[in-house]
């Protein structure tokens, strides 16, 4: 019985000779793959420039303990400098800068504050600096910001009418930095939908799934398909490893949950003095910091230094014991660096205390031929517990290490951690995004005193009527966005104040992006650019 809706057998020759005859769609297909290139190469350069700079600071570090209470404060000062002059929206991790990016109701023309192949040069250097300057970051959330910045510039190259918008532009491209600095494609394409799309049209996933695969496969010409961290050894799994498991989930869990709630509290701006401090001697503060961090560093042998990768990766290959203090002081360090303001990521040393916290469980419950499958299960654990995205975390995790031996474990690791986590803090990147689009609304003018009161514009209804619109089901627009993270939601139930004064840089000229119109009915845009 023939389908109703489809009662006639394509024509393949018919739709060939469509495909053939539409040149200018071939162009649009060129340019988004060649972009999709060029996103895997710059995080090539990107992982390039931060094995480097760590190298270089290992080095110092071996022939002159001391010079890192000078070298680490100093550059962490020079680098929140030049982020707070010029790059400003290239601080922290820069999944927030996308998310906000991809929100319906901000102008097209500030976009590319939060956005731009000019900012994804800025984090590249800027967090590949912060890296050699021991701070605990990763390059692995900045990739996010860099490949979307780079996949967003391919629009102004694009037809107006055609069928890829801005939204799609900037998904694929989230998506592909994950899956290019992971050597994970999976997790690049679980990440688009469960932090970036949320609600993404079906016919974009033929646009993720290519840039991922471009993406990924330049950074395999460069560095091997090799597991990001290895390959683990699972020895036969039973209920041996029930108890420590949980104790492993929960412990993580908690741990994750506070480093969330600490990071919104400090990076948000609010409910704190010190962040007063911050704001007015943003310099000193970096400096104090930057030596905290150092102090952190050589109290553990160099061990919380950088992201944590190398850390991990001697750990599972039991080349060497972590300091009993690795665990507290690398959450220390990683949210002092976060709050100093310095461009980097929090996957990489996330995973690492989550590994830290596998390895003392093991080894304080005499369970140490578990060590491995307890570490895989702590860094997906943790991962999910500070991001709220088990699903990301899990699938990271299983890729990296190898791990399809236990992937209920580590699932269930994420879950239970996650679950743990969202009753002590909100999720932490909506958070930060909503703190940054909260800061783009104007400041209601002060009334001066003896002066009666009158009533103002407020502009907060009709951004939320905005951000309603654009996640209505029934409205036309979705299926071309698609619907994105609502961060005026976010806001009103963290109980931030919407009207935090602050006013967004103006972008400059050449990284304007043209507004992504809809295509014109009838034409050949229609036909999906990757159907």
């Amino acid at each position: 019985m023939s389908d109703p809706q489809h009662p006639i057998e394509p024509d393949i020759w018919q739709n060939m000779r469509r495909e053939l005859s539409h040149g200018r769609l071939w162009v649009d297909r060129a340019v988004v793959l060649s972009y999709a290139a060029l996103a895997g190469l710059s995080v090539v350069v990107f992982t390039w420039l931060t094995d480097i700079g760590f190298a270089w600071f290992e080095g110092m570090y071996h022939a002159a303990w001391w010079t890192v209470l000078i070298w680490t404060p100093l550059c962490t000062m020079g680098i929140v400098w030049v982020t707070q002059r010029w790059f400003a929206k290239a601080a922290g991790s820069g999944i927030p800068q996308v998310m906000v990016a991809l929100e319906p109701a901000l102008p097209a023309s500030q976009r590319s504050v939060f956005v731009s192949l000019k900012l994804s040069i800025a984090k590249i250097v800027l967090a590949s600096a912060g890296v050699m300057a021991g701070l605990s970051v990763g390059r692995e959330g900045p990739s996010v910001q860099v490949a979307a910045g780079v996949m967003l510039h391919a629009r102004r190259w694009l037809r107006n009418d055609t069928d890829l918008g801005v939204h799609a532009l900037l998904v694929a491209g989230g998506a592909g930095g994950i899956a290019a600095t992971f050597n994970a494609p999976l997790a690049g394409v679980v990440f688009a939908l469960e932090e970036l799309g949320r609600k993404l049209p079906a016919r974009n996933s033929g646009l993720i799934i290519a840039v991922i695969v471009l993406a990924g496969l330049v950074g395999i010409t460069f560095f091997g398909n090799n597991h990001f961290l290895g390959t683990i050894k699972v020895p036969p799994l039973g209920l041996s490893i029930l108890m420590p498991g949980l104790v492993v989930t929960l412990v993580c869990g908690l741990l994750g949950g506070l480093f969330a709630r600490l990071m919104a509290l400090a990076l948000t701006g609010t409910g704190w003095t010190l962040n007063g401090w911050r704001k007015r001697h943003p310099l000193r503060f970096a400096g104090v910091l930057g030596l905290i961090i150092a102090i952190l560093g050589l109290a553990t042998n160099g061990q919380t230094f950088g992201g944590g990768a190398e850390s991990v990766r001697d750990l599972l290959a039991q080349e060497h014991e972590p300091s009993p203090l690795f665990v507290p002081f690398k959450f220390l360090a990683t949210w002092l660096t976060a709050w100093s303001g310095v461009p980097g990521g929090i996957f990489a040393p996330s995973l690492a205390v989550g590994a830290g916290v596998g390895y003392d469980v093991a080894q304080y419950s005499d369970n140490m031929p578990l060590m491995a499958p307890l570490v895989a299960m702590g860094m997906a654990a943790f991962l999910a517990a500070v991001t709220q995205a088990p699903l990301t975390a899990f699938i990271i995790v299983m890729e990296m290490v190898d791990g399809g031996a236990m992937v209920l474990s580590l699932m269930a690791a994420a879950m239970v951690a996650s679950m743990v986590s969202r009753s002590i803090s909100r999720p932490l990147y909506p958070a930060l995004a909503g703190a940054m689009y909260a800061a783009l609304q104007p400041q209601a003018p002060s009334t001066p005193a003896g002066e009666d009161k009158k009533p103002t514009t407020d502009p907060a209804p009709e951004l939320a009527a905005a951000v309603a619109a654009a996640h209505q089901d029934s409205e036309p627009a979705e299926a071309e966005t698609g619907a994105e993270v609502p961060l005026r939601t976010t806001l009103e139930t963290a109980g931030d104040d919407p009207r935090h004064p602050a006013s967004p840089e103006p972008p400059a000229a050449d990284d304007q992006q043209p507004p992504a119109d809809p295509p014109v009915k009838g034409s050949h845009s229609q036909q999906d650019l990757f159907p």
